[in-house]
């Protein structure tokens, strides 16, 4: 950051989704909604976490953490997108877009690292359930919520000051509706070619190493399913995993599709497309991915919210 008074930009103009006014009211209804549901949705499941004591375990402790992560990492992008898609001015300060493009990959990595957890505890109760509350006790839980909030800390921080101390010469027009890492570097006038490698690098690393410790778990879980004579256990036994599964697919898929490549005219407008996915859509679908599809979270959704209305009509 200590470059920040050697540049000529003092701001940034954020190009958004489109510039077409019909289109934009449309945008701004159905990106509105999705914020929403991602506020009421995450911000319920942290509330029936903590409040409900049958939610007190390792697997709905770390389903706390990602409904949180999910909620602020919505936070980061969305309002300002919604502005844009309302509002001409579009511009965001120097500071502004260096302080979300931190914040956006810290929440990112997180998610990425706590799902690895999730997998951890879910190959832990399916194959050595005699010794989950040995291995997956509160101090455990804690160590790897810190780990996984710690060390993406770092990694974005790390991004963060490569970005900030490139030099930007006038071209200040950014092709996305929030600032990351590739489209700035496309308007950076110096050499950029070591940091886009080491984006993919590092990136990609940190991806590919969750992804990776993610398969291995679920095949260990796969093989012991083998193990479980009837198709009854085997069934509930996985039905706790797909939920995770299905969330494990998403936020994987879209983040190898957007920092796995070059940063070329054609791969960064494909790169917006898909950050509507990860940043407005995932977030608003994923309590519903766990809760619709869980027991517990729905009876004690029930228990303190529509029990609660129910009595207040009295």
């Amino acid at each position: 950051m200590g470059k920040l008074n050697e540049t000529s930009v003092r701001e940034f103009i954020l190009l958004g989704i489109t510039n077409i006014p019909e289109l934009q009211s449309f945008l701004f209804i159905v990106f509105l909604m999705f914020y929403l549901l991602s506020f009421v949705g995450n911000l319920s499941i942290v509330t029936v976490v903590i409040a409900d004591h049958g939610l007190h375990t390792p697997m709905y402790f770390l389903l706390g953490n990602l409904s949180f992560l999910d909620f602020f990492y919505a936070t980061t992008t969305v309002p300002k997108m919604l502005s844009g898609l309302l509002v001409e001015d579009k511009k965001i300060s120097f500071r502004a877009c260096i302080a979300q493009l931190h914040i956006f990959h810290f929440l990112g990595s997180t998610e990425a690292m706590l799902l690895a957890s999730m997998s951890y505890d879910r190959y832990v109760a399916i194959c050595n359930p005699l010794r989950y509350q040995i291995l997956m006790d509160r101090t455990a839980c804690i160590e790897l919520a810190f780990t996984s909030w710690f060390i993406s800390f770092l990694y974005s921080l790390f991004h963060t000051i490569l970005t900030s101390r490139l030099p930007f010469c006038n071209m200040n027009k950014i092709t996305h509706f929030y600032c990351d890492i590739k489209p700035l570097l496309k308007l950076a006038c110096t050499d950029t070619h070591i940091n886009e490698s080491l984006v993919n690098i590092v990136t990609g690393s940190v991806a590919l190493v969750t992804f990776i410790l993610i398969i291995i778990s679920y095949i260990f879980i796969a093989t012991n399913l083998q193990n479980i004579p009837s198709e009854q256990g085997r069934s509930k036994a996985f039905s706790t995993c797909t939920s995770h599964l299905t969330v494990v697919l998403i936020y994987f898929g879209t983040a190898f599709c957007t920092y796995l490549r070059p940063a070329t005219k054609d791969s960064l407008e494909q790169d917006r497309m898909t950050a509507v996915l990860v940043t407005v859509i995932t977030p608003a679908l994923n309590p519903f991915i766990y809760a619709l599809r869980n027991k517990d979270v729905k009876t004690a959704l029930r228990k303190h919210f529509l029990d609660g209305l129910s009595f207040t009509k009295y």
